[in-house]
């Protein structure tokens, strides 16, 4: 009786054995398989988030090729960023993209990233920065000065346009500096994070608009000269009335007394050193009824690295004398080394500065028509300064403009 209680015992504990070990093994077979599952849904998302990635790269890289391919002037749409089965550092993952377009139509780009067997694709459309570097009727880095009964007013505006505006990066107490009788018809803006009613000191001007800080820092990036220019050999210095009507690289100019410099072409200059003008010399460009193409814009100085620093000075009595009477056809533009510019126009001055890393100060009792960038500003005198509006408008060929997306979509 006992060996048979005994035999159904152990043939019990065995089946009970089995039963575990059947147990174990379907559920060992499920995690594996569960395991094997989560991996290769693991190893997919990797790869599509990898090839994101690597789509995203793409556009980015072909956003920066763009702004890069906006240095060399003049713009040309006929050869436009592209590439094939790019590497995405550290990864196994390679983009392609293209630009198609033109700067009448628009520029639009496809980015497609791909690791493993994923693929993703994004894309977007350009457009340039709606501001330029003249969206400011006077803007610094740091101090704005205006002296006893200036005014600074604006014409060429549209309706929708919003108000002229006069700026600051500056957060310093008293760095706008508007004396008595000052007459701004717009807004005055103070550094990003500045109290304005500590910033302007103001308290017997006139500000037609309203006083507030930015919300951010005003990128005012430096000058390129424009490749082809650079690249030139030197023709000099100029000391004596010439003609131009090519573009040019020159050392210096240093215009004698009485000399003229006739602009009588669609010119570039570029001026490696200074450029001085002694008494009663003038810097001419004609008028349009001598010439409709005639224009300047002219480079002054040269990289830090390479150069030491530069000056525009304009004698008492000299000038640089815009017969057109349009902005547009004279722009300076003050390189890295360019750290003053002096104005002592004895006649009206129709143009726009932009040299972020110069003091500029206008002497002059005429009228200046345009805008101004600059490191800082002083204008003396009872002046009027009229902002040409239409300097907000910006063309690819413009300095400090550059390409920023649109429109992105998956």
């Amino acid at each position: 009786m006992n060996r048979l209680v005994q035999s159904k015992s152990v043939g019990f504990v065995m089946v009970l054995v089995l039963f575990a070990i059947v147990v174990l093994l379907v559920t060992g077979t499920g995690l594996l398989s569960l395991c094997l599952h989560s991996r290769m849904l693991a190893i997919r998302d990797v790869s599509e988030i990898t090839a994101r990635c690597a789509a995203d790269a793409g556009l980015t890289k072909a956003v920066f090729e763009m702004n890069e391919k906006l240095k060399v002037k003049p713009w040309d749409d006929n050869v436009l960023p592209e590439a094939t089965n790019e590497g995405l550092l550290n990864c196994d993952a390679v983009f392609s993209y293209t630009v198609t377009g033109d700067i009448d139509s628009g520029h639009a780009i496809e980015s497609i990233g791909s690791s493993g067997r994923a693929k993703r694709e994004v894309s977007c459309t350009l457009q340039l920065q709606e501001q330029g570097p003249f969206e400011y009727a006077i803007f610094t880095q740091g101090a704005v000065k205006l002296n006893n009964s200036a005014t600074v007013d604006w014409y060429n505006y549209g309706e929708d346009e919003g108000n002229l505006k006069v700026g600051t990066n500056s957060i310093e107490s008293g760095a706008v500096e508007l004396n008595s009788g000052v007459i701004v018809d717009g807004d005055v803006v103070v550094g990003a994070g500045g109290d304005p009613s500590t910033v302007i000191n103001g308290a017997q001007a006139t500000i037609t608009g309203d006083t507030y800080a930015l919300p951010y820092g005003y990128d005012l990036p430096s000058v390129m000269v424009p490749e082809y220019l650079d690249q030139m050999a030197s023709l000099g210095t100029i000391e004596h009335s010439i003609t131009i009507t090519e573009s040019g690289k020159y050392d210096n100019i240093r215009l004698k007394k009485g000399e003229t410099i006739t602009i009588e072409g669609d010119v570039e200059l570029y001026i490696v050193g200074d450029l001085i003008l002694d008494n009663s010399a003038e810097l001419q460009v004609v008028d349009a009824n001598t010439n409709p193409d005639a224009s300047l814009a002219l480079y002054v100085g040269g990289y830090l690295e390479a150069s030491e620093p530069t000056s525009v000075e304009l004698k008492n009595g000299s000038n640089i004398n815009n017969l057109a009477k349009d902005p547009e056809k004279l722009q300076i533009y003050g390189l890295e080394s360019c750290t003053d510019m002096t104005f002592k126009n004895s006649s009206n001055f129709y143009g726009a500065i932009y040299a972020p890393d110069a003091d500029v100060i206008f002497h002059n009792s005429a009228e200046a028509f345009g805008a101004v960038v600059a490191r800082s500003f002083e204008q003396k005198n009872s002046v009027t300064f009229h902002y040409d509006a239409s300097l907000r408008d910006v063309t690819v060929n413009d300095e400090g403009v550059r390409f920023v997306v649109k429109r992105w979509y998956e």
